[in-house]
């Protein structure tokens, strides 16, 4: 019951916002259109935003989604939608300084000299203060909304109803894996929520990137983190959507956007974490000094992880697409199996073919990525592919990277840009390189156990004796089992030859 009122307040908020123009014409748009509430005056970009933002965390984080993409948008909208990356109402500061003093069990005057009461940032599930801790550091202090998780709660069971229903009643459902697409996505949402979590998630991007001389994380301060209040070191920078300020300030927009896609891989492929809601209110450019030009990354509650097993397809497939090798590609999907079995290789490898080969040596601006997916989704029905669960928050970042890459160097040629990392770290994998790195990671386990290998021998030549020794009793025990049901067999055999003798013998007597 609650799940289909949350449904009819979702139609009540499209009538009262008139969104049935986004609608496909039908019986459905009709209705809606007959009832809608909407002012005409109104244009169609602020009547969706607040339709989102009416809506709650999970229909804003699909606006923000669908921002970075201006590739599928008309300006307007996309303009409109950008809106909700940082610039989602906020809620009353009262209540952000209440939960503060709360989750640090102080007075708010013992840690910061100064908060701003004001806002600087606020999305769909937390804001942002920014202050100065008492000794001087100056810090950005993220809040919980009040209420939010039953809010997502509630969305979250609508959308594993839906997607029962997809499930059940549509012939691609089972195919789709709808239910474990939204249980990923939920457990993505729950960590979210967590900000103990998203604390531990920047402390580890930091120190992966620690190095690195094109990407820049926040420090945490963990004495005044707790699961509803995160504070961290204060960043400053322009959101890269601005290409205008960023020009402005001297930044190399066609470098920016290299380092971009190679800050992408090397998360994905050395580290098997990696940012996965890289919107543009989240990624930041610093602009002065000697770090112009380096990313700032920021939000941390949803990052992706990857086995090795998931990034050595990922790299043959992405390896094998560069090289245009598509029956590398269909082998690796069969031998993965995400196809059946009986799947023929060359039929596959025909329809990737016919797929890709029409975007290489093309820059992004030329690329029409919406129409690609569309035919990668009718080949991936054709051949009853089967959707990964596990590698929806890469696609959805790969959307993210793609969109960001469009806005800041439209000329970028993706595939050249993202060969040679690619063929470094499979270089790195399977050389001499990564042989003597995977000896030294194992070097401390053989260390500790190289000294237990007699013990260990002896211990298993023992158990090895005395599992010969159970087999050859259990193998005397089934023969002596064997021998005993044929001495039983015959046993009655001579007993009903006795019995019928006997019957014999006395019917000649009768008679």
């Amino acid at each position: 019951m609650s799940r289909l009122l949350r449904l009819l307040r979702i139609v009540a908020t499209a009538r009262r916002f008139g969104l049935q123009e986004f609608l496909p014409a039908g019986r459905a748009r009709w209705l809606l259109q007959c009832v809608s509430l909407a002012p005409s005056n109104v244009a169609r970009g602020v009547r969706l935003r607040a339709a989102l933002e009416a809506l709650g965390p999970i229909f804003v984080k699909f606006g923000q989604m669908l921002s970075t993409r201006r590739d599928l948008l008309p300006t307007d909208l996309a303009d409109a939608l950008a809106r909700l990356q940082d610039q989602v109402p906020p809620f009353e500061s009262a209540l952000a300084i209440a939960q503060i003093e709360s989750s640090l069990n102080q007075n708010i005057d013992a840690v910061f000299s100064t908060l701003e009461h004001t806002p600087v940032a606020s999305a769909s599930i937390a804001q942002v203060h920014l202050g100065v801790l008492v000794d001087g550091r100056e810090v950005a202090v993220k809040v919980l909304r009040p209420g939010v998780e039953q809010a997502i709660a509630r969305d979250v069971a609508l959308l594993e109803t839906a997607a029962w229903l997809l499930e059940h009643l549509w012939q691609d459902g089972r195919r789709l894996r709808p239910r474990e697409v939204v249980a990923e996505f939920a457990k993505h949402l729950e960590d979210e929520l967590d900000l103990m979590r998203e604390a531990a998630n920047a402390s580890q991007l930091r120190r992966n990137f620690k190095d690195a001389n094109n990407l820049l994380v926040p420090e945490v301060y963990w004495d005044w983190c707790s699961q509803r209040v995160m504070v961290m070191e204060r960043m400053r920078g322009v959101p890269v959507s601005q290409v205008q300020r960023l020009r402005d300030h001297g930044v190399d927009l066609s470098a920016l956007a290299r380092a971009g896609v190679e800050i992408f891989f090397t998360q994905v492929f050395r580290d098997g974490f990696f940012h996965a809601d890289m919107h543009p209110g989240n990624i930041f450019v610093a602009v002065d000094g000697e770090q112009t030009g380096r990313y700032i990354a920021l939000d941390f509650g949803i990052m992706g992880t990857l086995t090795s097993t998931d990034k050595n397809y990922l790299a043959q497939n992405f390896l094998a697409f560069f090289n245009r090798d598509y029956t590398r590609v269909a082998q690796a999907h069969l031998d993965a199996g995400w196809v059946p079995p009986g799947t023929r290789i060359d039929e596959f490898e025909a329809a990737i073919r016919a797929v890709c080969e029409p975007i290489f040596a093309r820059p992004l601006k030329d690329i029409y990525f919406g129409r690609l997916l569309l035919r990668l989704f009718q080949t991936s029905r054709r051949f009853n592919v089967e959707i990964q669960p596990q590698l929806v928050l890469l696609q959805k970042t790969l959307l993210n990277i793609e969109g960001l890459g469009r806005e800041l160097d439209p000329e970028l040629d993706l595939w050249k840009t993202a060969k040679p990392y690619l063929e470094r770290w499979t270089r790195d994998q399977i050389g001499w390189q990564g042989v003597w790195r995977n000896l030294k990671d194992e070097a401390p386990y053989w260390a500790s156990s190289l000294p237990q290998l007699p013990r260990l021998v002896h211990r298993l030549v023992a158990e090895n004796h005395a599992e010969k020794m159970q087999l050859a009793a259990a193998a005397l025990h089934a023969q002596g089992e064997r021998r005993n049901r044929w001495i039983a067999a015959l046993v009655i055999l001579l007993g009903l030859w006795l019995i019928a003798q006997v019957v014999v013998l006395v019917a000649l007597v009768w008679y």
